[in-house]
């Protein structure tokens, strides 16, 4: 899946170069809390700058409703960027219109300027080609370095692609590369997927797809209790879709089918870290086999923590996606910790891939980020991606020549 990059572009000197990032990131008291994604952005960007080209960034950031709202303003944004660019970045309070198109005008070689959230406006996630219109106005090429958003059919990620000569900047192609072997199967086995999160439905497609991939499955969070309901399991006042225990229990009898043929494991949590909730008094919580009527499974066991573990031992290829348990609150989060840091501790053998989200937000809480193969930008574009699912914002870049 190769598409053109930005050396397909041509010559880009004093070229504007309108490029969609994924600035979508975190705030706090009006400054940026957590740049992961500004810093993913940073090798394209400085690309374009050193081509000469005037760098025009457009993103989103938040749910401000197609109108603007001071709340969810870049302007933060433009301030961490320069600081992390150590060069001036200007910023224009419109997202489009002749301010806008000024603004782009007024770059100078190799200047950046970020423009207005591109959700204040109703034509952005509508896809509207008068929106995208109005954006393709303030370039002249189109980079989509955005692969967090890569998933939404949106007018700066698919209808904007056809109205200007378009590529994908080196994240996307980096995270093409990555996430490819577990999406074409050529990963190098043993192939372990190890997934967490709090609903079973949003990863139902993934394991579906993933389960004929792969020597084993690791299921932890709040979404394993569904599936240990279906095998009559007690989990108490643990998270359960009632609703998807018969799709549970087709998952459960299909990894039946396949431990007998091919010796593949699912493997769920055998012991559990209770209490009666999240934010309750945590002096009441303890580790259980079964979980008790009125108490909640908030983290795995110590036991279970062991059998995730020698499963993955032995692992070559390793994707993993969603906590292990409510990661933001001590002590819920040790078992998250646990298998992170073993993972991180097998980087010289074992290409461990981490699919973006929460999950990535844990590796880079823990310190662990820089020891992974890989850590997606994108949560629900990287499940989708590696399940096999087009993508609309890849789908509209055109191929490598």
């Amino acid at each position: 899946m190769a598409y053109r990059r930005i050396e397909g572009l041509g010559e880009l000197r004093d070229k504007r170069a309108l490029v969609r990032v994924d600035f979508n990131v975190p705030l706090d008291g009006g400054a940026v809390a957590d740049d992961f994604r500004i810093l993913s952005a940073l090798p394209t960007i400085r690309r374009l700058q050193e081509a000469g080209a005037r760098v025009v960034l457009c993103s989103h950031l938040g749910r401000p409703k197609g109108k603007p709202n001071p709340e969810f303003s870049l302007r933060p944004v433009a301030a961490r960027l320069a600081e992390l660019l150590e060069a001036e970045v200007a910023f224009c309070e419109t997202t489009v219109g002749a301010e806008a198109e000024a603004a782009t005008h007024a770059l100078s070689s190799g200047g950046v300027l970020l423009i207005e959230n591109l959700r204040f406006n109703p034509g952005e996630k509508s896809n509207d080609a008068e929106f995208a219109a109005e954006l393709a106005k303030l370039g002249d090429v189109y980079v989509n370095d955005a692969f967090g958003v890569c998933h939404r059919a949106a007018a700066s990620v698919v209808k904007i692609a056809e109205l200007l000569p378009a590529a994908c900047g080196d994240l996307i192609a980096a995270e093409v590369d990555a996430l490819s072997p577990l999406r074409e199967g050529t990963a190098p086995r043993p192939f372990v997927v190890v997934l967490g999160g709090a609903k079973l439905g949003t990863k139902i497609p993934v394991l579906q797809a993933l389960l004929p991939r792969t020597d084993a499955v690791c299921v932890g969070g709040g979404m394993a209790y569904t599936l240990l309901k279906a095998m009559g399991k007690s989990i108490g006042a643990s998270r359960c879709e009632e609703d998807l225990l018969e799709t549970a229990g087709e998952i459960l009898e299909a990894s039946r089918l396949r431990m007998r043929e091919t010796g593949q494991e699912l493997v769920l949590p055998r012991d559990h870290i209770v209490a009666k909730g999240p934010n309750a008094d945590l002096a009441g919580y303890d580790c259980v086999e079964e979980v008790p009527d009125g108490l909640m499974a908030l983290d795995i066991g110590p036991a279970s923590v062991a059998e995730f573990l020698r499963v993955l031992r032995t692992a070559k290829t390793v994707f993993w996606n969603g906590p292990l348990g409510v990661f933001e609150i001590p002590p819920f989060h040790l078992g998250t910790e646990q298998v992170a840091t073993f993972l991180a501790g097998r980087a010289g053998d074992c290409h461990t891939i981490v699919g973006g989200g929460d999950s990535a937000a844990a590796a880079r809480q823990l310190g662990l980020a820089d020891r992974m193969a890989w850590v997606s930008t994108g949560g629900g574009a990287s499940l989708l991606f590696v399940q096999g699912e087009e993508l609309p914002g890849l789908a509209a870049l055109p191929e490598a020549s």
